[in-house]
């Protein structure tokens, strides 16, 4: 009797990992909105990835003795990708609420097939192309009800236009981690990707001429929560995508900003009905550039179709 492999789960134990994290980052906008009230952006940066870092080098401190020159770069490299990413994300929360702030960032995920032809010269399908002007209309809807142009959507306001220009460097960081993860030391390379983050935000503190921020309440918690999130987030996301492929990883990044912003409606924010269809528009963008036809195999059988 002829017996074949069971083909690998649907959803599995990365994908589910995935899920959960992608619940935790959605929460992450909220928190990061108090504390810049008590900080400035590149102080709470280097603060929560300094924590981060800490948290990872105690977990594995027996494996940094390992460290390569490989995993040093690569770390390096992701490191100020996640500091652009984050540190732009953080400025525009100072002026935009934290539910545009994550569906703005969910613009990543059809920026990202973009990336890959502009680095990597690998050629966008023709979905990818219409995803990108669904997610352009979705932004524009998404920033265009705060009486800007005519209210639609004529214009960007500063918080916009940094949150979307950090989902361009986010982009960077997820196809950065889907090439090198699955050569390279997980937690060694994530250590250093966080310390990285922290350390540039260290640096251009003076340069940018921002104070220390005063030890409160609000700063040391925010600081501890989101360290350890950005910690559990970094490394799971090395972990899964090292197990399953960056299409099937953004996929299911795209559900972050509905996370956020179920959040912060819990927290009274409200976005204008305007603002919803372009929020709506940018996740059915996302999952459009993502999506791939499938094709009849000679046996009749149905398969998704390759890059």
């Amino acid at each position: 009797m002829k017996t074949h492999a069971s083909p690998p789960p649907a959803f599995g134990l990365p994908e589910l990992a995935l899920i959960a994290i992608t619940f935790i980052w959605g929460g992450t906008f909220l928190i990061v909105q108090h504390a810049v009230t008590v900080s400035g952006p590149l102080a709470f940066v280097a603060a929560r990835f300094a924590v981060a870092a800490s948290i990872g080098a105690l977990v594995c401190r027996g494996q940094l003795r390992h460290l390569s020159k490989a995993e040093l770069f690569t770390g390096m490299l992701i490191g100020v990708s996640i500091f652009g990413g984050y540190a732009l994300q953080t400025y525009g929360l100072m002026h935009i609420s934290s539910s545009k702030s994550a569906f703005i960032t969910a613009f990543y995920v059809p920026i990202v097939p973009l990336v890959q032809w502009l680095v990597f010269k690998q050629r966008p399908r023709p979905a990818v192309w219409v995803a990108v002007v669904l997610a352009f209309v979705g932004l524009l809807l998404l920033t265009g009800t705060d009486g800007l142009g005519l209210g639609l959507g004529l214009g960007l306001g500063k918080g916009e236009l940094i949150t979307a220009i950090g989902a361009i460097a986010i982009a960077l960081e997820i196809i950065l981690i889907s090439r090198v993860s699955p050569q390279l030391n997980i937690l060694r390379v994530t250590i250093v990707q966080l310390a990285t983050a922290s350390l540039i935000a260290l640096l251009l503190m003076p340069v940018m001429g921002e104070a220390p921020p005063a030890l409160s309440k609000t700063f040391i918690l925010s600081v501890l929560a989101l360290g350890c999130a950005s910690a559990l987030i970094q490394y799971v996301m090395n972990w899964a995508q090292k197990r399953i492929s960056a299409t099937k990883a953004t996929l299911i990044y795209a559900g972050e900003p509905v996370w956020a912003g179920v959040i912060g409606r819990i927290a009274g924010e409200r976005l204008p009905a305007l603002a919803i269809v372009g929020a709506i528009l940018i996740i059915g963008a996302g999952i459009l550039s993502e999506w791939r036809p499938r094709r009849l195999r000679a046996d009749g059988k149905a398969i998704a179709a390759s890059d």
